[in-house]
């Protein structure tokens, strides 16, 4: 079983997938004896796989581990899955031939040989069907993969973090072998024939060791130095009585993060979404992306991004937002630092009238309820004067009472409310026709409170 926290690879993988070898048909007892988990002495390849294969296989892996439960048979967006494997192309027929390619590699291991000569021996394809249509892309993975790919222990495998990042298959192909050696810091001597066979065929000029440098070597370990979390340098030892270079040995060592350039699935997931749901992308739109991929990278998708979110805020983008983003991309748009400062003056200065508008809005709506409370209040006292005045007539004398209803008649509240009321200045004013009346009543006491409370002020 791989352990905890070990960055797993291709070696990783294939003991993983002989962790049941019965499954294999080879004795569980030998295969713990001859597979099993001495590490050093097992070779592992993963054999007739290019770079975009490799990617195939990586963005597959991915999508396996990502998804909630085992699926017999995984289905994503076409373009989601062009995109995780950074497919640039948009000749469909090179696509069919790197599936093809996938479909075809396998995952082979295999131990030293045990003192009777015989070696045990298994492998696995590394994905099953495969078809797209209609948009969709969709593809089955062996069962045993999957068990690795979301096993425990062994999902690193699928954090090869680095693999949409190198172009060159040699490349990708010294990354794997050599990633288990990062914490011992060196490599074994390997012999050039070894070295050859991590590649598979390579021409006869690689068996010269000038032309296997300058034309497999070299370029894989800058592309290593390059793009990955790597920093490799090598040394040579010549054959034993030769000036013939026969074997080579790797120093290995892992950068600092910050100068990591790492592509994780992870990432490119994230910015798909973003392009896909929010900005809103056309598969044709993101083709255009695709086919360019090393002037479109993702650090200028983020900063069209970022133009296109800044623009909105902004209101300037009046019709589509997908193709003010296109736009944005091709013209290396970004959002300025003026800009930047320009926005958070304009909202300080907002939120300056807004605090001042907030302030005017409570100062309002305090007057506005000092106003009612008043209002409140005069009409409770019009109430009480009304009530008051009327309890002075009924306990006033029959010829007071009359003196009142007659002098109220010739008043100018009380000719008011009579003719509001139709009733004729020449009509005799009598308590049942006041009784008649509320609005007549209610004039009519205010007045005999008034004229009482003159009298009082009057008196006193």
């Amino acid at each position: 079983m791989t352990r905890a926290g070990q960055v797993a690879t291709s070696r990783q993988l294939a003991l993983a997938l002989f962790d049941d070898a019965s499954a294999e048909g080879l004795p569980v007892e030998a295969a713990r004896t001859d597979i099993g988990f001495a590490r050093k002495n097992v070779l592992i390849r993963i054999v007739d796989l290019g770079v975009a294969a490799r990617r195939l296989i990586d963005a597959a892996y991915f999508i396996v581990a990502q998804e909630e439960k085992v699926h017999d048979l995984y289905d994503v967006e076409l373009d989601y899955f062009k995109w995780l494997m950074r497919y640039s192309s948009r000749n469909n027929a090179h696509l069919e031939q790197v599936i093809t390619e996938a479909q075809r590699a396998l995952i082979q291991a295999t131990a030293e040989p045990e003192a009777d000569g015989s070696k045990p021996f298994g492998s696995v394809q590394l994905i099953g069907r495969i078809s797209y249509v209609g948009g969709r892309f969709q593809f089955r993975v062996p069962p045993d993969v999957i068990g690795i790919i979301r096993g425990p222990g062994k999902s690193h495998w699928l954090s090869l973090r680095i693999t949409s990042l190198f172009t060159l298959s040699y490349a990708r192909v010294m990354y794997d072998h050599l990633l288990p050696y990062a914490s011992e810091g060196v490599t074994d001597w390997f012999t050039l024939d070894e070295l050859r066979e991590w590649q598979g065929s390579m021409g006869a000029k690689a068996l010269e060791f000038k032309y296997f440098k300058r034309d497999w070597l070299a370029p894989a370990v800058d592309q290593i130095n390059e793009v990955s979390d790597l920093s490799l340098s090598y040394e040579t030892r010549n054959e034993p009585g030769s000036r013939k270079i026969g074997r080579m040995r790797f120093r290995v060592e892992r950068k600092e993060m910050a100068e990591r350039l790492l592509h994780s699935h992870e990432q490119a997931q994230a910015l798909y979404q973003t392009l896909k749901r929010e900005i809103g992308l056309s598969s044709a739109q993101f083709n255009q992306i695709a086919s360019d991929r090393d002037t479109y990278s993702d650090e200028r998708l983020e900063q069209a991004v970022e133009r296109t979110r800044f623009s909105l805020k902004l209101g300037k983008v009046s019709k589509s937002p997908a193709g003010f983003f296109m736009k944005a991309l091709k013209e290396g748009w970004i959002v300025s630092d003026a800009e930047r400062q320009m926005v958070q003056v304009q909202q300080g200065l907002a939120f300056t009238d807004q605090r001042e508008a907030e302030a005017k809005a409570q100062a309002e709506s305090r007057m506005a309820l000092q106003i009612a409370a008043q209002d409140v209040h005069a009409q409770n006292r019009i109430v009480d004067e009304v009530r008051r005045g009327w309890e002075v007539y009924l306990g006033a004398t029959p010829k007071q009472r009359e003196d009142w209803r007659r002098t109220y008649k010739s008043s100018p509240g009380g000719k008011l409310t009579l003719r509001r009321l139709g009733i004729g200045p020449s009509t005799d004013l009598a308590e049942a026709m006041i009784e008649k009346y509320p609005d007549l009543r209610d004039s009519f006491s205010g007045y005999v409170f008034n004229k009482t409370r003159t009298g009082k002020s009057r008196g006193q």
